[in-house]
């Protein structure tokens, strides 16, 4: 028998991108810090299953703990006892550059001329080969092949003009999304890339503060939101408290549109928005222009069900549970062979076969990236008895590669980028397909010069290094992508 990667199986979804945790404690009272980015880990485990590590500091030294697999399986009580100091940062990773083994999982720890330095990063560097062209040329020695570490040596290089200004010159140098957390003896470093792709907020409990992905992971541990990170901003956070050391002056947000839609976890909030007000909202402008004759409304577990709760008070047909989720789906399926590996989503989802047996339903998913999966669901929903599948996706069709952070086939393997509408209807066999456009999500956001939305509309904030299918480096018009 063989065991296959999770996300080895084709499922019809964009990959997690990463997330990033830290605690820092102004008054050094609390050596149990890296218990606290465990929780907060746990809180931000939907962006990332590949590996996980903590990196912690009692002012004298920085160490590092980190393992393949989730944090549960990487961490247990005994070892976090055992990560004593009081301050840390904590890393969940997909790889979307650079491979998935331990070498690279994150955090990131080096030892340079003036002590020992950590990095955790969310997000994806564009100039990231040319940076570490020209620092291998200067006798730089890479460890890994992650984007994260071109960071730490730049850093590295420049840290005898001060800690500050190197990072400060660090992040000036990098092109691409970021959100950073970064550890040394003096204290705990944040920054986020001028354009905000990737989110990062700041929290703080007592003499604690903390930074994280998304808000959700400061309700875990107690902690208050204070507020976001700005784009292009740099802080610290040391015995002196939290001070913001840079800042871009007028930058322009571009915070990607697919955190609202699908990477974020609904209980948070994301520059002031609410990704689960924002998922429900879609909802309800998909049953306002988007409507289909229906006995029952059902969503796509779990990032469906928001929209779908809102579609259903917007138009007035019932929800019902249509898609039951298995939770205890691990990152490993044992498949004996391919004939069964392609029943792994039945064994991910299950039909409630009781409340769609002769009934017309609408299916409510937040997105399609090649089809198979949405082929597939269609197909287990008319053979539990449902007499038509109307399929309604609270995101715009996704036409474009994302170079952010984001797992993304080539253009060619994305259904919309070259199917139309009713050619995908006949591809994955249902009766009906709308999609949610741009101009509704903009509306449903609220400001339309304030999001990335490149894998809609091949517009990028920023311009970046275009990648044929071979690797090699080709027009922005490739359509090999």
């Amino acid at each position: 028998m063989k065991c296959i990667k999770y996300s080895d199986v084709l499922i019809d979804k964009f990959k997690e991108e990463c997330g990033v945790f830290g605690v820092y404690d102004t008054e050094h009272l609390d050596e149990e810090v890296s218990i606290l980015t465990y929780y907060g880990l746990f809180s931000l485990q939907h962006r990332g299953q590949e590996s996980s590590g903590i990196a912690f500091s009692d002012g004298k030294t920085v160490k590092c703990k980190k393992s393949m697999g989730l944090v549960s399986e990487s961490f247990s009580r005994e070892i976090l006892n055992d990560m004593n100091g009081y301050s840390s940062i904590g890393h969940v990773r997909y790889s979307t550059k650079g491979k998935s083994e331990i070498k690279n999982a994150q955090p990131i720890l080096v030892n340079y001329k003036l002590g020992t330095i950590a990095i955790a990063h969310n997000g994806t560097l564009v100039n990231s080969d040319i940076l570490k062209d020209l620092l291998e040329d200067a006798g730089v020695i890479f460890q890994t092949s992650s984007d994260s570490e071109v960071i730490l040596n730049l850093i590295a290089r420049e840290a005898k003009k001060g800690f500050k200004s190197a990072v400060t010159n660090a992040m000036q140098a990098v092109k691409g999304s970021y959100a950073i957390a970064i550890l040394t003896q003096e204290g705990l470093i944040a920054a986020r890339d001028p354009y905000g792709i990737r989110p990062l907020c700041i929290g703080k409990k007592d003499s604690k503060f903390f930074i994280s992905s998304e808000s959700c992971a400061f309700d875990s541990i107690g902690a208050e939101f204070i507020r976001d990170v700005r784009p292009g901003e740099i802080i610290m956070i040391s015995e002196n408290g939290l001070e913001s050391i840079y800042e871009v002056e007028k930058t322009k947000c571009a915070t990607c549109a697919f955190e609202y839609i699908y990477f974020a976890r609904p209980d948070s909030t994301i520059d002031g928005i609410s990704v689960y007000k924002t998922r429900e909202k879609s909802g309800e402008i998909l049953a306002a222009n988007h409507m289909a004759d229906a006995d029952i409304v059902t969503g796509v577990p779990d990032s469906g069900i928001p929209a779908t709760i809102g579609f259903s008070k917007k138009s007035g047909i019932p929800y019902e549970i249509g898609l039951i989720k298995n939770k205890y789906v691990g990152r490993t399926f044992i498949a004996p062979n391919q004939e069964l590996r392609e029943h792994f989503l039945s064994v991910k989802l299950s039909v409630l076969k009781d409340n769609v047996r002769g009934k017309k339903v609408i299916l409510i998913d937040d997105s399609i990236v090649r089809g198979t999966t949405s082929k597939k669901i269609v197909k287990m929903l008319k053979e539990a008895g449902a007499t038509e599948v109307h399929l309604r996706i609270s995101s715009p069709p996704i036409k474009y590669p994302c170079y952010f952070g984001i797992d993304t086939p080539y253009r060619k393997g994305l259904i919309a980028s070259s199917k139309t509408i009713t050619e995908t209807v006949e591809k994955i066999e249902a009766d009906s397909l709308e999609y949610l456009s741009t101009e509704e999500l903009l509306e449903i956001l609220g400001n339309k010069d304030d999001f990335c939305l490149g894998c809609f509309t091949g517009v990028y904030p920023l311009s970046t290094p275009i990648l044929d299918s071979e690797g090699n480096e080709g027009s922005e018009n490739d359509d090999k992508l």
